[in-house]
């Protein structure tokens, strides 16, 4: 009886092992998929140049980033060993991480979609305390705080400091 439940563990444990791996695929080809939309809509807006950049340049290059590591990611995977990982190092899933990536594109999606109606600075505030909020910031206080910060921030860094002319929705920032 001993020896009829070691077989049954392999099996359960290859089993695991094959979802987590096409979990992993899934989830590489539609990070791989998300840089190449980005690069389409960023080809769109006006591109600049490196020395005076328009709106099309930083999202072309974030998608450009996106499509090589995931593809670096992918290619890992598929000539990655068969072999079944040491003892101690078996993978263990997150509790509620499927659910945190779909808030999160699905945050990063609503943020896209009204960029141009609430402006730069209220999109990046918004999106912040949101990400903050999915990423498991419980403390409000904190978390508004740093979305301030961030998104006054990064208003000086692109719009004050580099020039780029980012929407200014119905603020008028």
């Amino acid at each position: 009886m001993g020896g009829r439940g070691r077989p049954s563990l392999r099996i359960l444990k290859f089993c695991r092992e094959d979802a987590l791996k096409k979990d992993e695929l899934i989830g590489g080809m539609v990070i791989f998929l998300f840089g190449a939309v980005t690069i389409l809509l960023s080809l769109k807006m006006p591109l600049g140049t490196f020395r005076k950049s328009g709106t099309g340049l930083f999202p072309l290059c974030l998608g450009i980033l996106l499509m090589i590591l995931s593809g670096i990611f992918l290619l890992k995977l598929f000539f990655q060993n068969k072999e079944a990982p040491k003892k101690g190092k078996a993978a263990v899933e997150i509790p509620g991480s499927t659910k945190q990536m779909i808030f999160f594109l699905g945050t990063m999606v609503l943020a896209t979609a009204f960029f141009n109606q609430l402006g730069y600075p209220l999109t990046s505030f918004l999106l912040m305390v949101a990400l903050l909020r999915i990423l498991g910031i419980k403390r409000w206080a904190y978390n508004v705080l740093l979305s301030f910060v961030t998104a006054i921030a990064s208003y000086f860094l692109f719009v004050q400091w580099l020039k780029i002319p980012l929407p200014k929705g119905w603020i008028g920032i």
